[in-house]
């Protein structure tokens, strides 16, 4: 039971769009080219347009773990593979001896799951697509896995395809983003190789893996592994192989991985990195990057003793989300069901927040690219573009009611304006302080949102 408990190590998760993007160009050759199991042919297949313009995407945790809903999604490896004292505390408290990680199993019911209450309010919170776990380090997959042994939704707890029943959700509110799960698996021993074959034939064969739902479902593809132990030598090359077929057998352009695929990868390798957990650079950085953080302050799996002081507020993540646009990157903000399938209020509450945020100021977000300036010296003000726009969004109302910008250079063309608000602002420029915006005299009620507010500018160098 221990060497099943630290065998498999791997974040593996489903992304599902929930929106549609504008038309993208495609590569005219890259549907032909063909790719070769190594890092410089793997790296140098171009990032999918849709990826890059999405911008915004919801994580979910859910698995087994969502049962003991204690101290952290990584339950099981922090009782039975570290054997941790808290973990041993809390089984001998609240469960009788004898008690495995496997008879959480049957507890994981799912019962208040209606994925299309999910896709609803992914797609009220303004995601573009949705990161789901297919399959945690417990090995539980949520969906009726053909070599998962009776380890999984179908077999145990559920007697669901978790997966499946979303992604269809998902695909009714989607056009040009619908996508299907994959699974990819890395281990920390050799003890499990024979698992690879089996879920090399899975990927290949058997539904819903990439190979035969790409032929039905013609989807968009994301995969976000999550490896990050030291590996042999041979499991090195393996993870490049595994990257190879995903490109390879995809009949679309889409697909797209992430950098953690073993030792030496993170932040080196993959069409987006996401370097480790909350990661957020202080620079522009060269390479399509993606943030990756939670609402829960200290876990990603949901937690029955989690308190409010532990939810990030509201106004951090929208200040998050608009810094990671402005640098480069996509923001994947995580989620915990309950055991159930329930998403609790307060997670909700945070979703619909950023979706209101984001139906006024989805056009300086959505489809951007960064600005020369990413952001003012010394103040909270961060730029994205579009074409010839620029928009500037800024954290903290001034007090005068005159927002100063030192970078944009004006024309006699120029004009702005605020998002949510109709008319022109006027404007003038000091050869000191540069661009002065008289913003809306308006009490804080009538303004378009609370926090975070965008002027676009047309007509400026």
């Amino acid at each position: 039971a221990r060497s099943e408990a630290v065998g498999v190590l791997l974040l593996l998760l489903l992304v599902l769009g929930v929106a549609d993007l504008a038309p993208r160009a495609r590569h005219p050759t890259q549907s032909q080219r063909r790719y070769t199991p190594d890092w410089p042919s793997l790296d140098s297949r171009p990032l999918p347009a849709w990826y890059d313009e999405a911008k915004f995407g919801v994580f979910v945790h859910w698995g087994v773990f969502s049962v003991p809903a204690w101290g952290s999604e990584w339950f099981w490896w922090h009782w039975k593979g570290e054997g941790l004292a808290p973990y041993q505390s809390f089984m001998n408290e609240n469960y009788p001896p004898g008690f495995s990680y496997a008879d959480f199993g049957p507890e994981f019911t799912a019962r208040f799951y209606h994925p299309e209450e999910w896709a609803s309010l992914f797609q009220a919170a303004g995601a573009k697509y949705v990161v789901l776990t297919t399959k945690h380090h417990e090995g539980f997959t949520n969906w009726p896995s053909p070599v998962s042994w009776n380890w999984n939704s179908k077999d145990v707890g559920p007697h669901r395809d978790l997966v499946g029943e979303l992604g269809t959700a998902l695909r009714k509110r989607c056009v040009s983003t619908s996508s299907i799960p994959s699974l990819l698996v890395c281990f920390r021993s050799l003890q499990l190789a024979s698992y690879l074959k089996g879920f090399w034939l899975l990927n290949k064969h058997m539904g819903p893996a990439p190979y035969s739902l790409s032929h039905r479902c013609r989807p968009s593809l994301r995969m976000w592994s999550y490896c990050f132990y030291k590996l042999k030598p041979s499991y090195e090359t393996q993870n490049e192989f595994t990257c190879w077929p995903t490109y390879e057998y995809s009949l679309k352009d889409d697909v797209v991985v992430n950098d953690r695929w073993g030792r030496n990868t993170s932040c080196h390798h993959g069409g987006f990195y996401n370097c480790q957990d909350k990661y957020m650079p202080h620079s522009l950085p060269s390479h399509k990057w993606e943030m990756c953080t939670s609402i829960d302050k200290l876990s990603w799996g949901y937690r029955r003793n989690m308190v409010i002081s532990e939810v990030v507020k509201e106004s951090q993540i929208i200040k998050e989300l608009i810094q990671t646009v402005s640098l480069g990157g996509n923001y994947l903000l995580n989620i915990g069901p309950t055991k159930d399938g329930l998403i609790i209020p307060i997670f909700q509450e945070r979703l619909l927040a950023v979706g209101k945020w984001l139906s006024i100021n989805g056009e300086a977000i959505y489809a951007t690219k960064p600005w020369r300036v990413q952001l003012e010296n010394m103040t909270s003000v961060w730029y994205t573009s579009k074409g010839s726009c620029v928009y500037a969004i800024f954290l903290h109302w001034p007090e005068n009611g005159v927002l100063s910008l030192a970078f944009p250079i004006t024309t006699s063309s120029t004009t702005i304006t605020m998002l949510g608000i109709q008319e022109d602002l006027k404007w003038s420029t000091d050869p000191i302080k540069g661009l002065l915006i008289n913003l809306p005299q308006l009490p804080p009620s009538a303004l378009p949102v609370q926090f975070a507010w965008t002027v676009k500018l047309t007509g400026v160098k």
